[in-house]
């Protein structure tokens, strides 16, 4: 099955109990059903968050139609998804206000090896 990758970058902030708890979070089960569900309903096929230091790094594969900037904003007014941007942006070293574009960014390739 094809399908579309994309990367993104979020800063969390510098603190370990927090980046602790963003970690339990995100634990196999912890994350709310409607989140994970909302995902696939825009075109998420699957996401992996990998943690350095206090940066994230955020692999997405999605289906090969997926328009990054229509299925963010339908996935913004899913079930729960405000109310989980909420809880999470506390771990974030981002202000309050700030939606997920601005928090998480879309990392341009730069190098592919050759097969």
């Amino acid at each position: 099955m094809k399908s579309k990758r994309y990367c993104k970058t979020l800063q969390l902030e510098n603190d370990p109990q927090l980046m602790e708890a963003y970690r339990k979070v995100h634990a196999p089960g912890a994350v709310w059903p409607e989140i994970t569900q909302g995902m696939r309903e825009v075109g998420i096929i699957d996401m992996e968050i990998y943690l350095h230091e206090h940066t994230l790094f955020m692999i997405m594969e999605t289906v090969i139609d997926f328009d990054h900037d229509t299925a963010m904003t339908e996935l913004a007014s899913k079930s729960r998804q405000a109310e989980w941007e909420a809880y999470v942006s506390q771990f974030q070293n981002a202000s309050d206000s700030a939606s997920v574009d601005d928090k998480w960014h879309v990392m341009e390739k730069i190098y592919k090896m050759d097969l």
